[in-house]
C-alpha cells in the first residue's frame, strides 16, 4: 500500500497529501493498469503461442469461427497480473470490502484458469465439469459474505431500483442470494465471451458505472442527498474498479475484431464475478439485471434454448448463445459486436437513471 506511505510523509511534504484522495488514486490506478497491459500485451501473448495455449472450438459452431482455432487463450489472465500492481500501490488493502472483492475476482480467475487449462491440455472444449465449477464458484462466494456479514461490513438488505422505501431484509438468506447474484454474473459474462470483443466492453461499461455507484455509496453526503443506501468504505473499491477497467481496454487493444487473443474463462469468470461482488457491495443486485442486461439476455437464450428443447425437442433459436442466433441469421460479427455495445451503454444510462429516480 505504497498510498499510506507516501499520506503518512504528507507533514513533511505538504503536496503528499493528494493520494488521501480516492480519485487520485483511481486515475493513477487506471493509467498504472492501462500501460500495464500495453506494454506487456506482446510478451504475454508470445508466451501463449509459444506454450501452444490455442483455442479450442466448438464442433456445433459457426463455420466462421473455426478459421479462429489456435488463436492464443487465456488472455484474461493478462488482465488479472496488471491489477496487481495498482492494487498493491494505491487500493486500501485493510478495507474488508476491497480484500472481499479481489477474493472473489482472483477466486474466479483461478477457477477459470483450470478450465482453460484443462481445454487447452486435453485439446477439446469441454474442461471443467460444470458441477464442480458451480460447487466452487458457490463455495467462494459464500465464504467471502459469510466474513463480511459475520463481520458487519455488509448488511443484508435488498433495494428495489427507481424506490427508496422499498427493501428487503434477507437475514441468512443472504448468503443464498448474494452468491447466486456473483455466480449468475460470472457465468452470464463467461457465455457472453464468444465474438471478438463482444464481452470486454459491455464489461468495462458495467465496472465504470459500478464505479460510481461506489464512490456515492462510500460518501455520507452525496447518498443522503441521492437517497441511495450508503456503505461505509465502498469509496475504497474505486481504485480497484480502475485498475480492472483500464486493464480491459488494453486487453481489447488485442481483442478487437480480429482477435489476437482470447480472455478465456479466466477473464470472464474473474471479470463477471467482479461485477457481480460489486453489485453486491455497493447494493445494486437487482440493478444489474438492468445494467448487466446484454449479459442476462445471453443466458436467458441458453437456458430458454436447453429448457425448450428437453421439452418440446425443439429450438427456439438456430443456435444460443443469442449472438450465434444473430450470426447464422445472416449478421456479420462486427455489426453484432458494436450493436451490443451500444445496447450496453443505453443500459448504463438507464441504470444511472435510478440515482435520481427514486
Amino acid at each position: 500500500m505504497l498510498y499510506q506511505w507516501l499520506f503518512s510523509l504528507s507533514e513533511q511534504y505538504s503536496f503528499l497529501n493528494v493520494f488521501r484522495y480516492i480519485t487520485v488514486r483511481s486515475f493513477i490506478s487506471f493509467f498504472t493498469s492501462f500501460f500495464v497491459v500495453l506494454v506487456w500485451g506482446p510478451v504475454f501473448i508470445q508466451k501463449l503461442k509459444d506454450r501452444q495455449m490455442g483455442q479450442m472450438i466448438r464442433d456445433d459452431g459457426p463455420q466462421s469461427h473455426h478459421k479462429k482455432a489456435g488463436t492464443p487463450t487465456m488472455g484474461g489472465g493478462l488482465i488479472l497480473l496488471a491489477t496487481l500492481i495498482p492494487w498493491l500501490f494505491w487500493a486500501d488493502l485493510s478495507n474488508p470490502l476491497v480484500i472481499g472483492a479481489i477474493i472473489i475476482i482472483w477466486g474466479f480467475g483461478s477457477i477459470g484458469y483450470v478450465d482453460d487449462w484443462l481445454k487447452v491440455s486435453k485439446k477439446n472444449s469441454k474442461g471443467l465439469s460444470g458441477r464442480l465449477r458451480l460447487l466452487a464458484e458457490f463455495g467462494l462466494s459464500i465464504g467471502v459474505l459469510f466474513f463480511l456479514i459475520q463481520g458487519e461490513w455488509l448488511n443484508t438488505t435488498v433495494y428495489l431500483p427507481f424506490f427508496k422505501n422499498i427493501y428487503f431484509d434477507l437475514g441468512w438468506g443472504y448468503l443464498i442470494f448474494g452468491s447466486l447474484v456473483i455466480v449468475g454474473a460470472a457465468n452470464a459474462v463467461n457465455l457472453t465471451d464468444g465474438l471478438d470483443g463482444l464481452a470486454i466492453v459491455p464489461v468495462m461499461v458495467s465496472l465504470t458505472t459500478l464505479g460510481l455507484f461506489s464512490y456515492l455509496t462510500g460518501h455520507a453526503a452525496l447518498s443522503h442527498y441521492l437517497q441511495i443506501p450508503p456503505v461505509s468504505g465502498a469509496g475504497e473499491l474505486v481504485p480497484l474498479i480502475a485498475a480492472l477497467v483500464a486493464s480491459g481496454m488494453g486487453f481489447l487493444w488485442y481483442n478487437s475484431y480480429p482477435a489476437s487473443v482470447f480472455m478465456g474463462d479466466v477473464g470472464s469468470l474473474s471479470l463477471g464475478g467482479a461485477i457481480g461482488v460489486l453489485g453486491v457491495l455497493t447494493k445494486n443486485e437487482l440493478l444489474l439485471v438492468i445494467l448487466g442486461g446484454v449479459f442476462v439476455v445471453e443466458a436467458v437464450s441458453v437456458i430458454t434454448q436447453v429448457v425448450s428443447f428437453k421439452m418440446r425437442g425443439k429450438r427456439v433459436f438456430k443456435m444460443a448463445p443469442i449472438h450465434h442466433h444473430f450470426e447464422l441469421g445472416g449478421m456479420t460479427e462486427t455489426k453484432i459486436i458494436v450493436r451490443f455495445w451500444i445496447i450496453s451503454i443505453l443500459l448504463a444510462i438507464l441504470s444511472l437513471a435510478t440515482l435520481k429516480l427514486r
